[in-house]
């Protein structure tokens, strides 16, 4: 009986995998799985008939099966799963006792035995090579930095932490290293502080807590997804005081976050002013009263400037409107939501800088201007603005005047070299990201599309310009805070912006002139898209890039060979180049890496004592369909729901494009893991020593679970948020996937030490000394809603046990 019921499971997976293994034929993909089903099938005839040779059949099919495996991916356990675990505990079900037996009997009723030798075998050996590759990994790339720290010619972070990225020049590094790879291990929580501000029903899906924590002043300032400011006692996480605004809550918001808060000691910024060359700092008198000589700046998600005092929380009158500086002014008008600014202000010298952020591809035409604009940090007069439309005159617009709209947009948080009164802008995209039919070519606006700029810190004046797409038609803003820093490439020591795209270039660029350090070479691309399109036929890669591997029908991944065999079958239907700038269609195209890009807001960091820069890339592809409007449908939700934003939905425009991830019915990345790695790079040679997958699957949010995934898995995971480097020769880093926050060797990326956290630490850490000499390291526990982790309020800090 148990034999008959084993037969009719295995012809039923037979039947299922000749089913979708045919189907997978037809569109030109591999014969493996319709083979495969065909032994099966006579494995189920013979089970079925009693015959004993069936054992054997099935040995001869695992051992073409372990090969078969071994020629598409080596040893690569986690590739293994999609292919051999059905295929393996049919094969551990056939040679127990209780099948073996019957079929021995049935042969020769007076030799019976419970044990198939050549089955048995095989099954032994299959379960001694799975064992063995738990313990063999042949992704990461093995290596070790070299251990030179010279005294670094830039400003970085001391025992305190100032600015969004550590200080201006956008790092992410700290001097302090009472912290080392030797006692990390005694890490322990020294405080956790929880905001209280959390979503609700009303609220954006894409409601994510990535702040990261100033230290300054004595106090810890962070902000909430709905801009709330909190100041804490940086030793203890005690509310020194809050600053709540009310709450806008609207699910049309397309992203409800704020990245960080920015500080200015206007005391402190005079003293330096009167020892910088006037021409690179802006002049600034001392203060005349003590309330508000130090502010906090938050940039809100509704497009508001707020000065708040930073010892009391309450809002500087003499800053704007009672405090507030508008930032719909002059935009002309502005649908609900359209505008708003995510990430940390710029604060140089006396100025606070600011970019912005529309709803991308909402609507085809009417979209608020990418205007960069510069504030005095006391009075939130305007003092210049770089308008991409009028890159020429950075006079303050005429009150009354507008700027033009549907401009490139920068997102992403400015740096400053204030050295040198320099203030780099990595624009993005200017919405509808993903279609260029009503482009003007020879408009200024497609000069500064994705496009790193560097403008006068002073007048906002232009100085050079760099662009890192060309006529980008899938969303490849410029996500990351460029890092400044000075490098010794090739014998040469050069001064040096980093700018990390979504692509995954690092582009290296003299920082005063803009000419390439690095070499880039532009590689051909396809121009053959929708009639109607422009394309440009070159796209820039830098030397030193991270641009993923292209995708092969053997990239396909699954947690069966039934999802993974309709990941092949998808992947042959789409569109697919084999590079990161196939064109969209309306049949479905396969982009690789998707909107979500390589590198994104989290940035690098970089040690610029010892020239080495840690990155977090990522490996995910999504799939873009465009979806043709008509007269009749201009105004027509096409595929988002009526109770979220209108994602890509461009109405009044010729498409709307909607961008899925590549995944299975399972909710499983269809390209095979790692989809999160980390690099440690040597900047003095370009050369990457040491990658390795980072990140588990424990907490992950699946389809086929009710619950989130229990057991963490190391396959590497998508990390959204950047990384910390220290003097301790350290790198922390949470952003993955799950609840980790972990810390790793800067020389081999080795993982030191890690801390489950009470929610998902999708924000990048900071780090500094307490009054009472001992260094925390600090991070946002929130959670993101898109990447569907837990969800939270937290503020986790950690000190060494005493």
């Amino acid at each position: 009986m148990i034999n008959k019921l084993t037969s009719l499971v295995i012809a039923i997976i037979g039947l299922a995998m000749l089913y979708m293994g045919g189907k997978l034929v037809l569109v030109g993909g591999s014969p493996f799985y319709a083979i495969l089903s065909i032994g099966l099938l006579i494995t189920a005839v013979l089970l079925f008939m009693k015959r004993a040779v069936a054992l054997s059949v099935y040995a001869v099919i695992m051992w073409i099966v372990m090969g078969w495996i071994v020629y598409e991916v080596g040893f690569d356990k986690w590739q293994w799963i999609p292919r051999g675990d059905i295929i393996g505990l049919i094969g551990l079900w056939l040679a127990l006792p209780w099948v073996v037996r019957p079929l021995s009997r049935a042969q020769n009723a007076r030799k019976v035995r419970s044990f198939h030798p050549f089955l048995g075998g095989t099954v032994i050996f299959a379960i001694a090579l799975v064992i063995g590759m738990m313990f063999y990994d042949p992704y990461p790339q093995q290596g070790t930095l070299a251990n030179n720290r010279n005294p670094a010619d830039v400003e970085v972070a001391q025992n305190d932490w100032t600015a969004y990225g550590g200080t201006d020049n956008g790092l992410r590094f700290s001097a302090l290293k009472q912290i080392t790879k030797d006692n990390v291990g005694d890490l322990e929580v020294a405080w956790t502080y929880h905001t209280g501000d959390l979503r609700q029903d009303k609220d954006a899906s894409e409601y994510t807590f990535e702040a990261t924590p100033l230290k300054v002043n004595n106090t810890v300032y962070l902000c909430t997804a709905h801009n709330e400011v909190h100041a804490l006692n940086p030793e203890t996480g005690e509310l020194k005081w809050k600053y709540a605004p009310e709450k806008d809550r609207s699910y049309l918001q397309q992203h409800q976050t704020c990245r960080g808060v920015s500080y200015y000691d206007r005391n402190a910024v005079a003293a330096v002013a009167n020892t910088t060359p006037a021409e690179s700092t802006p002049a600034v008198a001392p203060a005349q009263a003590a309330a508000c000589s130090k502010r906090i700046l938050s940039a809100t998600a509704d497009a508001r400037l707020i000065a708040l005092d930073a010892d009391t929380g309450k809002l500087c009158e003499d800053f704007g409107q009672g405090g507030v500086v508008d930032l719909h002014a002059n935009m002309g008008k502005v649908r609900p939501h359209a505008l708003m600014q995510t990430s940390a202000p710029l604060v140089a010298g006396n100025l606070v800088i600011v970019g912005g952020s529309v709803m991308d591809n909402g609507y085809d035409k009417g979209n608020p201007s990418g205007v960069i604009r510069a504030y005095d940090a006391t009075t939130g007069r305007l003092v210049w603005n770089f308008d991409p439309a009028n890159p020429d005159n950075t006079q303050p617009i005429a009150e009354g005047a507008t700027y033009p709209q549907d401009t490139p947009v920068a997102w992403a948080t400015l740096s400053a070299d204030t050295r040198n009164g320099i203030v780099y802008v990595p624009f993005g995209n200017a919405s509808p990201d993903l279609l260029s039919d009503q482009r003007d070519q020879n408009s200024n606006t497609e000069k500064f599309r994705d496009t790193l700029v560097a403008l006068d810190l002073k007048t906002g004046a232009f100085k050079w310009s760099f662009q890192s797409s060309k006529n980008d038609l899938w969303d490849r803003d410029n996500p990351s805070q460029p890092s400044l820093l000075d490098i010794d490439y090739q014998g040469k020591k050069q001064p040096v912006v980093i700018l990390p795209t979504k692509v995954g270039n690092l582009f290296v660029l003299n920082r005063l002139t803009g000419e390439a350090v690095y070499p880039i070479k532009q590689v051909d691309v396809s121009t053959q898209g929708l009639t109607g399109e422009t394309y440009s036929p070159t796209q820039p890669v830098s030397a030193l890039n991270f641009i993923p591997e292209p995708l092969t029908e053997k990239s396909m991944w699954g947690m069966t060979p039934f999802d993974q065999m309709a990941c092949r079958i998808e992947y042959h239907s789409l569109r697919y180049d084999g590079n990161p700038w196939t064109p969209a269609t309306e049949t479905g195209s396969l982009i690789f890496p998707g909107n979500i890009g390589a590198f994104n807001w989290g940035s690098v960091a970089i040690d610029p004592e010892r020239q080495i820069l840690i990155g977090a890339p990522v490996r995910l592809a999504y799939k873009y369909n465009l979806i043709k409007r008509t007269p009749g449908t201009e105004d027509k939700r096409l595929f988002t729901k009526e109770d979220t934003p209108y994602w890509n939905e461009n109405f009044e425009g010729t498409y709307a494009t909607q961008i899925r991830q590549f995944a299975s019915s399972l909710g499983v990345p269809c390209i095979a893991p790692p989809w999160g790695r980390m690099v440690g790079v040597d900047l003095t040679t370009g050369k990457t020593a040491w990658l390795r997958r980072i990140g588990n699957t424990k907490n992950l949010q699946t389809t086929f679970l009710p619950m989130r995934f229990p057991i963490g898995f190391p396959m590497g995971m998508v990390a959204h948020g950047g990384p910390l480097t220290t003097a301790g020769d350290l790198v922390f880093h949470g952003a993955t996937a799950d609840n980790f926050f972990r810390a790793y060797d800067i020389n081999t990326g080795e993982m030191l030490w890690e801390k489950e956290l009470p929610a998902g630490a999708q924000a990048t850490p900071s780090t500094y000394m307490g009054a009472d000499n001992r260094q925390y390291v600090i991070i946002a526990a929130g959670g993101h809603g898109s990447l569907g982790t837990q969800q939270g309020d937290a503020v986790v800090a950690f000190r060494l046990k005493k």
